[in-house]
């Protein structure tokens, strides 16, 4: 490690019950707080085409009342100890999670299993939720540096579930009743898909004995596989009178299971991670043509994504495309020491600050029991990045470049930028 811990961890506690749920926590000493939630392994990948948005409709509803709190009651039995209440929708997840102080974890584990198991779908908070909920997909639409990576996805994954928004579309969203949220539930909401967890100040026995007496009598759920991702890449393009142009490239990338893993996030950052990475210097600093350009990987169990995102103007698109793919291919051949140093560096420094938050640790906990049934130790992962060597970074980036079929997509003064085909051909030459 580049760094000790700033504090003393013990080791992650994981428990199952009989019906499949997992509770895992890890108690940080020193702190008066703790984190604590309930992750589902349901997300926007998870809906069928008629059900697109659902999952992220169904996140929201859940703080709009049960059968025993109302949606203000929610809000102030959280707010009124000082805490924090929250949830977001992935492509993979939706996670519910509270920060609050020691001697309110209990009640918070009792709001989230409430939200979670009991909620109410009453039919005038359903429409409240909807108009707010078409009002999120209106301001995303709006924002062309958010809307273009929904049409990055769609143009990597078309026609399938990891391919559409996790909002939705407008008409989707506007059809759905209480019977497709319950639906929903029913088909996903399984203990087998369920992990609490918790770091912080945190008891770990006292966690098990009340999530069983919460969640214990649920029974698992079968039949719930999900459609495997299949990578296509294809091109999207929007013209519109906009400032700027907006470019977003893709690759198909490792997924979390992958030899690769640490590698490709290696690669990336090296690539477009900072203000010292390749793209930010070359096409930033040495030609001043974008603001803003940089390269991230997103990962899944089966898939996933390298993303390179820039805005610039219609008339130097083109210039910021080919020089953004020319370093892409450069950089199979002469990455550096340095260069993979400094990014292995980074990569390990953002695992010890997300160590110190205990939102971060059950974030982090849930994340990894998903993905790999455990949860590698700090030391472990940090290993793992620097037993990547610089020749491990380039034979991945050649081979990633290789077998490339790139998603592209463009929004605004982007009539003349070259097309997908184009830079494909650019980038295997």
């Amino acid at each position: 490690m580049s760094a000790p811990l700033t504090a003393p961890l013990t080791d992650v506690r994981i428990t199952t019950l009989p019906n499949g749920l997992r509770i895992a926590s890890r108690l940080m000493p020193g702190l008066h707080s703790a984190s604590v939630g309930v992750w589902v392994g349901a997300g926007g990948r998870d809906e069928r085409a008629d059900q697109n948005g659902i999952a992220h409709f169904l996140e929201h509803m859940a703080f709009k009342g049960t059968a025993r709190r109302s949606a203000l009651q929610i809000a102030e039995a959280i707010e009124d100890v000082g805490g924090y209440i929250n949830a977001y929708t992935s492509r993979d997840t939706t996670a519910y999670y509270a920060r609050v102080l020691a001697g309110d974890v209990p009640l918070a584990l009792d709001v989230i299993g409430d939200i979670v198991l009991n909620p109410a779908f009453d039919g005038r908070e359903i429409e409240v939720e909807r108009g707010v909920i078409l009002q999120e997909i209106g301001q995303a639409l709006d924002t062309p540096d958010d809307v273009i990576f929904d049409w990055l996805q769609e143009a990597a994954y078309p026609d399938q579930a990891m391919g559409r928004t996790i909002l939705g579309p407008a008409e989707r969203v506007s059809g759905f009743s209480r019977a497709d949220l319950s639906g929903f539930v029913a088909e996903h909401y399984g203990p087998g898909q369920m992990i609490v967890a918790a770091a912080g100040a945190v008891d770990h026995d006292a966690l098990v004995r009340q999530a069983e007496d919460l969640f214990g009598h649920l029974s698992p759920l079968v039949g719930t596989g999900r459609e495997p991702a299949r990578w296509q890449g294809s091109e999207a393009r929007r013209v519109k009178r906009l400032e700027q142009a907006h470019f977003a490239l893709a690759f198909e990338g490792p997924g979390y299971l992958s030899p690769d893993f640490y590698a490709a996030q290696i690669w990336t950052s090296a690539l477009g991670g900072g203000m010292s990475s390749r793209l930010f210097q070359k096409i930033r600093e040495e030609r001043g043509l974008c603001y803003t350009i940089f390269a991230q990987s997103g990962f899944h169990d089966d898939t996933g994504m390298v993303t390179i995102y820039a805005g610039t103007s219609g008339d130097q698109l083109g210039d910021l495309a080919h020089l953004t793919v020319d370093e892409i291919r450069r950089s199979a051949d002469d990455l550096s020491e340095a260069e993979v140093a400094r990014a292995k560096t980074q990569l390990k420094a953002g695992l010890l600050m997300g160590l110190e938050s205990p939102s971060g640790q059950a974030e982090r906990i849930a994340r990894a029991l998903a993905i790999w049934g455990r949860v590698p130790e700090a030391e472990e992962v940090a290993a793992r990045i620097d037993a990547v060597t610089a020749a491990d970074v380039r034979d991945h980036a050649a081979r990633m470049i290789a077998a490339a079929q790139p998603a592209l997509a463009l929004y605004g003064p982007v009539r003349k930028a070259p097309a997908r085909e184009a830079l494909a051909g650019r980038l295997a030459a």
